[in-house]
């Protein structure tokens, strides 16, 4: 369950010699204690990587994922599970080319070789002993950044398997193995386990908290332990103290926490790609949910209604599907977004909120308002046509987290639904559409635009279904038109209208 970046487990590189096999090393991080949710994983990766007719030299994969989903944990883990079959083993740190120059001289050492040109170029001569070593070989390059940047070091022959892991996604075909975050019940049962914990529902409550990312999950749990704090009161702290919980506690074997493991990455998107490092700044403030891109960024009418930040950050994207696809393959390069669908991008909800912590308040402000401006923006006016209805439903859960509930855009995603035939979503936006109006002093319980509301919220009740509720609320709602409106009003007449018909539908109900 451990994350990269040594995972949890995986400790300090040991290097041994065994008894058996004087001329083969090894080097690898202790074995995982915990790991959670990785038999099947483990199981492809075996498959993946096993010999087979047809398949000369080297195998290999490539673990990939967003920074803390435990790529090297599986990789260890993966590798002890061999080690009866490894001739050889041995674990590299690659994030850097130049340190992983020096450790192949560290491995061309231990192999034995003697060769002045072997000591000249240690690389090669680690290669050639691969070449014609024993079968089954396994070396491991952890944290690489890219394939440019490990290429020249991947053994080109022999009977063995590479394993690498990285935050990048971009591999030749058949390498790249996706290491996703934990299932929401499996995360659960590992806080449970963890802490001791009996209130499973909690467990459950924060899995889904933490986005079931084994290092947050980890870090968590090492946090309530150290600090005698039971689950039922992490839970409200962390919905609180989000960004300071995720800077907070040492999960084991690990050498950053979450929030640094993910700034990080956040921190070299901003330099590789900053129109990337933009998207995501205004991504952080959608929801969780899958975000419909070709929606968003199709048009320039936002553009005007963005602060002189985020329209130098994220203006360039509007209308420009060539910019907007560069920023998200930045954005993959790293594993800060996935796909979610056709159009669709998914950012993990610790990425969000490690990207907002990162902001001023002042840059907050200015990139919630870029957020509500660029999702009012995609919303269709008139939510009626069916072309409109799958857009709005895509749109709704952002809508939901950006726009002000009094806002024209909820409003017609709301009215978009029930045209749609998703009375119950419908009703249930304009109970928070209504509720909003009526509590707000520039609004108020009797203003015309709580009032039409108010009339929506009935009317979709009633088409969800509850034809009696439906008479109810149209029959209070009837006089206080007739005073506010007058008796001959547009809105009044088509309230009464629609009272007379719930009530036949009620009627005809019971």
């Amino acid at each position: 369950m451990f994350a990269d970046r040594g995972g949890v487990g995986v400790g300090k590189l040991e290097l041994q010699r065994r008894p058996e096999a004087e001329s083969m090393p090894m080097r690898l991080a202790p074995r995982p204690v915990f790991l959670a949710g990785r038999e099947a994983l483990l199981a492809d990766l075996t498959a993946l990587l096993a010999p087979g007719p047809g398949r000369p030299g080297p195998r290999v994969a490539a673990l990939c994922g967003l920074g803390g989903a435990g790529k090297t944990s599986v990789a260890v883990e993966y590798a002890h599970q061999q080690l009866s079959e490894a001739g050889m083993c041995w674990q590299f740190q690659a994030e850097d080319p130049a340190v992983l120059a020096a450790e192949f001289a560290v491995l061309a050492a231990q192999l034995g070789t003697r060769d002045p040109v072997d000591a000249r170029d240690p690389v090669a001569a680690v290669h050639a002993v691969l070449a014609r070593g024993p079968a089954g070989w396994l070396v491991v390059f952890d944290n690489v950044p890219d394939l440019a940047s490990v290429e020249a070091f991947l053994p080109p022959a022999g009977p063995g398997r590479v394993l690498i892991t990285s935050q990048g996604q971009y591999w030749p075909p058949g390498w790249a193995v996706q290491v996703p975050v934990l299932d929401a019940v499996v995360a659960a049962q590992f806080l449970a386990a963890r802490t001791g914990e009996v209130d499973r529902g909690a467990a459950l409550e924060l899995a889904g908290e933490l986005g079931g990312l084994p290092l947050a999950l980890e870090q968590a749990a090492a946090y309530m332990q150290a600090t005698g704090t039971p689950l039922t009161r992490y839970l409200p702290l962390f919905r609180a103290r989000q960004a300071e919980l995720l800077a907070r506690g040492e999960a084991a074997g690990h050498r950053e926490h979450t929030a640094a493991t993910l700034g990080l990455a956040l921190s070299r998107l901003e330099r590789d790609a900053p129109a990337a490092a933009g998207l995501l700044r205004l991504l952080a403030f959608l929801a969780p949910e899958p975000v419909p891109l070709d929606l968003l960024l199709a048009g320039r009418s936002a553009a005007d209604q963005l602060g002189p930040e985020t329209a130098e950050d994220v203006g360039p994207l509007l209308g420009d599907p060539l910019a907007a696809g560069d920023a998200v393959m930045a954005l993959r390069r790293y594993s800060l977004a996935v796909p979610a669908g056709d159009g669709l991008v998914q950012v993990h909800r610790l990425v969000q909120a490690v990207t907002r912590a990162q902001l001023t308040a002042a840059q907050t402000g200015q990139w919630q308002q870029a957020a509500a401006a660029i999702v009012e923006a995609a919303i269709p006016v008139d939510g009626r046509p069916p072309g409109a209805w799958g857009a709005c439903a895509l749109l709704l859960p952002h809508a939901r987290a950006v726009l002000d509930p009094v806002s024209n855009g909820t409003r017609q995603v709301a009215q978009a639904l029930g045209y749609s035939g998703s009375y119950t979503a419908a009703r249930d936006l304009f109970e928070l559409i209504a509720a909003a109006h009526r509590d707000r002093e520039d609004y108020g319980p009797e203003h015309p635009a709580t009032l039409a509301a108010l009339h929506n919220l009935a009317f979709w009740t009633g088409e969800a279904g509850d034809a009696a509720g439906a008479r109810d609320q149209l029959a209070a709602l009837l006089p206080v038109m007739k005073r506010v409106l007058g008796p001959e009003y547009p809105h009044t007449r088509i309230v009464r209208a629609n009272l007379a018909y719930f009530t036949r539908q009620a009627r005809d109900t019971t």
